[in-house]
């Protein structure tokens, strides 16, 4: 794939989208990773797009998204869970590399709402105090799924329900706290997309959408 890069959050949504749609059916391009192009990165970076996700290692976004050298700017920790390295990070990727989309990418079945979701029935789970950290931010959807299906039970709830709330979460958070990326939501020139990847099938599905990319 030769074609000019994206330049505006709808053309980076269109171009992740399709790689992704190559990754599932199984014949990637993989564009942009040859010897030249590597070469030709040496001087500097012009990523088109800023991805924070979950650090799952199924979940490598320059595969499953059918990219290449210089084309994302990837944060990724467990539970894609927001820090000031995290917010930075992705301000950063806007304020200087010029990013057009930043997409948030959770994933089923993840690991860390798992954990959260355990700590619920065992109260006296041991975790270390910085995991701790990260399944606390996670308690807030585990409540709201608890009370939409109207249970006090975790048991009685979806993994992947609770994991889509966090997603939400996560995303809330960052806009609440980079003035930065929200100026360049209204300015027009970034948008932000909430996704979750299916371990399963390897589509990449995307449920929140703040800014323009229709």
């Amino acid at each position: 794939m030769t074609g000019p890069l994206p330049t505006t959050p709808r053309e980076a949504w269109d171009d992740m989208k399709s790689g992704n749609e190559r990754f599932i059916s199984g014949a990637p391009a993989h564009p942009r990773q040859d010897v030249e192009h590597r070469a030709d990165l040496a001087g500097g970076q012009t990523p088109h797009a800023a991805l924070f996700g979950c650090s799952d290692s199924r979940l490598s976004a320059e595969i499953i998204f059918d990219c290449g050298l210089g084309d994302l700017f990837v944060v990724r920790n467990a539970g894609q869970t927001i820090s000031n390295s995290v917010i930075g990070s992705l301000e950063y990727a806007v304020a200087t590399l010029g990013v057009h989309l930043i997409v948030v990418l959770a994933h089923d079945s993840c690991g860390a709402v798992q954990a959260a979701m355990q700590s619920r029935i065992d109260e006296d789970m041991q975790v270390p105090v910085n995991v701790r950290g990260i399944i606390n931010t996670i308690q807030p959807a585990i409540d709201r799924v608890l009370l939409a299906n109207g249970t006090t039970d975790v048991r009685d709830i979806n993994i992947d329900h609770v994991g889509e709330e966090h997603l939400r979460d996560t995303i809330a958070e960052l806009l609440a706290t980079s003035e930065l990326i929200t100026e360049g939501i209204a300015s027009g020139t970034l948008a932000v997309v909430g996704a979750t990847y299916n371990l399963r099938d390897g589509r990449v599905s995307a449920s929140v959408v703040i800014g323009d990319i229709n």
